[in-house]
């Protein structure tokens, strides 16, 4: 590398590419972060409004394991910073943390604009230089990286590029998708982007959406499987919306049903209403004489079923079937909820698809595009909510920051 410094761009004001610019930084090089927004981490924000969930603190390799089919590309980054990284790089920045009852990893104030207040104070003495409301449109016919700034369109030739533009999901906070024509263009391989952790269509009657929507059903566990092989059972909750369902249980299955519908139309969430009785119990109890009391005051008295759990029974249910013993014991311990559509993407927490990896070096540069380096949740990847998401995409921009000084240094490889 020349003794002048060389100029590196990051496009993305996200956790990936604020750690590729960090891990840039103090390294012979100047660092110029651009993204579209105002300012930067703004989903990053948005999502800690309810506790910024940092990590889990499992063991390595159950964590790795969480990006199901790409966890063998994944585990690499997450062993250059993983879960005990990121948090001790948490504390540096005079955060502390706590783990729940979950395992899951908190600020002890459980906010996000603390540590990003820090960390931005950190970058900005370290020499990065930002450059806000600049939209990155792709590249010119002769190779620069154009934007749309604020004082009109402006052209770039960096030494080196770091992409960490996000998926497609919550585009009022910049995560649009609108890359993938450019990459695609330039013959990078790009999996469509589709709604992860996401919410489904159901099709409640008018009378259950009407008086059960944002309700939770609680205390209940939950299956689904697929053609391929791949199954899913957990106990917990979710929410009914007024078109359908949301809620952890759900988001934890939604990649599985997702592809389920898009292969076959529809896919089935089975609901166990009441987990903790077997299907005898559940049997004997239905089947105990109710006398005059109605389905639903039986249904009350005998397994403590209520509200909004009694109510989805009808939706599946006839008449004649609710009066059905065996019928009825079977479907409160496996009520199929036919699911029709996932959500649009944009509603969906985050986004699954984007870059693969197999177009991509160990270093995450392109293969076609020399020195353009991806990183964040562009990849093609698909995680779970828990903190996994940011643990690898902030991974990934450190790995992105190293392949950019490696490369810098040695271009032929």
């Amino acid at each position: 590398m020349s003794e002048s410094k060389r100029e590196v761009v990051v496009i993305g004001g996200g956790p990936a590419g604020l750690m590729a610019a960090e891990v840039l930084s103090g390294q012979g090089v100047a660092v110029h972060l651009y993204d579209a927004m105002p300012s930067v981490g703004r989903k990053f924000l948005l999502a800690g409004r309810g506790g910024l969930n940092l990590t889990h603190s499992e063991p390595f390799e159950r964590f790795a394991g969480r990006f199901g089919e790409r966890s063998a590309q994944v585990e690499p980054l997450l062993r250059t910073f993983g879960p005990d990284a990121l948090r001790a790089w948490v504390h540096g920045l005079g955060i502390q943390t706590f783990v729940g009852t979950s395992g899951r990893v908190f600020p002890t104030d459980m906010k996000a604009a603390p540590l990003l207040r820090a960390w931005m104070h950190r970058l900005r003495e370290a020499g990065v230089r930002f450059h806000m409301r600049h939209r990155w449109l792709g590249w010119s016919d002769a190779g620069a990286m154009r934007f749309a700034a604020p004082a009109g369109e402006l052209e770039i030739e960096p030494a080196a590029t770091v992409l960490a533009l996000g998926g497609a999901s919550w585009s009022r906070l910049g995560s649009d998708g609108a890359w993938v024509p450019w990459l695609n263009e330039r013959g990078v391989d790009v999996a469509p982007l589709l709604p992860s952790n996401c919410g489904f269509d159901i099709g409640w009657t008018p009378y259950f959406a009407e008086r059960f929507a944002g309700k939770p059903f609680k205390s209940v566990a939950v299956t689904a499987a697929d053609a391929r092989g791949r199954c899913f059972a957990r106990k917990g909750e979710f929410v009914a919306t007024a078109t359908g369902v949301e809620g952890s249980l759900v988001y934890a299955a939604s990649g599985l049903l997702r592809d389920q519908i898009a292969s076959e139309g529809s896919a089935t969430l089975w609901l166990d209403l009441l987990p903790d009785r077997s299907v005898e119990q559940v049997r004997a109890a239905v089947l105990h004489p109710r006398g005059a009391r109605s389905v639903a005051s039986h249904l009350k008295s005998r397994l403590g079923l209520e509200g909004i759990k009694t109510a989805v029974l009808h939706e599946v249910l006839t008449r004649e079937q609710m009066l059905e013993p065996d019928t009825l014991a079977r479907t409160l311990k496996a009520l199929p909820l036919r699911l029709v559509a996932a959500r649009p993407i944009d509603e969906a927490i985050s986004s699954a698809g984007g870059v693969r990896f197999e177009a991509l070096d160990a270093r995450l540069m392109s293969s076609v595009l020399p020195g353009v380096f991806c990183a964040g949740e562009m990849l093609d990847w698909e995680a779970p909510t828990g903190g996994y998401l940011l643990t690898a995409s902030m991974a990934s921009g450190a790995v992105a920051a190293q392949g950019v000084l490696q490369w810098l240094r040695h271009p032929q490889f």
